[in-house]
């Protein structure tokens, strides 16, 4: 349940997110200068690292299995989805790139273990750099996005098959969509009208409509869609297929796909971040140690960047320059020169960093 201290506090977040739209928010982060916020799933924490010279600021416990973290539309305020569900182990993976279930469970379901007063959306203060509460956002959360006037997150849980519709202000949830097995990515249209949630299993990706709150989309591609990125000039999104190695080219109008991009041969991609320009977009391939760079428009893969073990969540500095990689397994983030494409430095971090964001400087 909620650990807001008082409707005081409800009021600013609520007044923060208002503030700005997401065309505001990239450029109120950069005038101030802008810090990188990394989610570290087996240390219970998030690091802070200074964007000029990338070193740590601070590491803040917020709760049990830090997995997603976004920013407010105006890069004030963190907010991080926490699960008191264990961590399991990867679920094999048949002929066709499926998870394997055990008859009655889910990939991650260890509901005899589980702490679900420790599920929520934690919300983190940039400028005091504390924890300074905790929002109920349904089941294990895992992923979420904010809505574009920043009032709402919409939220993945992992272990009931929906996604959830959170009021920030109120701290409650206040829509349950169903959708498929495992859901896991959660983005919204680049007009904040729909949100899109993937799900692991069996490939199902979902549009949500995000005035009636009803599905108005969905569509398949290859096993274990993680994430979505979109590119507005072409109403285009790119899906990547962990278990295919390969991007999913979607028409975001017609909700169909366009074609398939092929990775590097052992390329498991799971983040994409489109450039500032929207010239190439960034795929995290995990096992394989490195980032792939794909022209957004012609979809040819034009180059790949080694990086840390396992690259998982990815981020791009709001000047372009550099972009980031959380690295589970050596508990580090790699810095990458997007001028250069080469990595220049690996910051440490704490237990199996997850996912990164990048926030406003004091």
């Amino acid at each position: 349940m909620s650990m807001m201290g008082n409707t005081a506090w409800l009021a600013l977040i609520c007044a923060l997110g208002a503030a700005a739209n997401s065309g505001l928010a990239a450029a109120a982060v950069a005038a101030d200068g802008y810090q990188i916020a990394v989610s570290n799933e087996r240390s219970n924490d998030v690091t802070i690292i200074s964007g000029p010279d990338f070193s740590t600021l601070v590491t803040i416990p917020v709760g049990k299995r830090p997995r997603g973290i976004h920013s407010s539309p105006d890069g004030r305020l963190l907010y991080v989805a926490l699960s008191g569900t264990p961590i399991a182990a990867p679920p094999q993976i048949d002929a066709h790139g499926n998870p394997i279930f055990k008859r009655g469970g889910d990939d991650d379901d260890n509901d005899n273990d589980a702490d679900k007063t420790a599920d929520g959306i934690g919300i983190i203060d940039v400028a005091s750099k504390k924890l300074k509460g905790r929002i109920f956002a349904g089941s294990d959360p895992e992923e979420f996005a904010l809505s574009k006037d920043g009032k709402q997150i919409y939220v993945s849980n992992e272990d009931t098959k929906s996604a959830s519709v959170v009021n920030i202000a109120a701290s409650k949830v206040e829509h349950i969509i169903p959708v498929g097995q495992e859901p896991e990515g959660v983005a919204v249209t680049p007009d904040g009208k729909q949100f899109y949630v993937t799900c692991e299993s069996g490939g199902d990706v979902y549009v949500v409509d995000t005035s009636s709150y009803t599905i108005v989309g969905h569509f398949k591609v290859e096993p274990r869609p993680r994430t979505v990125a979109f590119l507005p000039s072409a109403g285009v999104a790119f899906v990547p297929s962990e278990s295919a190695g390969l991007i999913n080219v979607i028409d975001s109008k017609q909700f169909k796909s366009l074609q398939t991009i092929n990775l590097p041969s052992g390329a498991r991609p799971m983040s994409v971040r489109l450039s500032s320009d929207g010239r190439f977009l960034y795929v995290s391939n995990g096992r394989a140690g490195s980032v792939s760079i794909i022209d957004a428009h012609s979809y040819a893969v034009t180059g790949e960047i080694k990086v840390g073990t396992r690259p998982w969540g990815i981020a791009i500095s709001p000047d372009g320059k550099y972009l980031f990689t959380a690295n589970g397994p050596s508990d580090d983030i790699s810095v990458v020169d997007l001028n250069t494409n080469q990595e220049i430095k690996r910051v440490k971090t704490g237990k199996s960093p997850w996912s990164v964001a990048i926030v406003a400087a004091n």
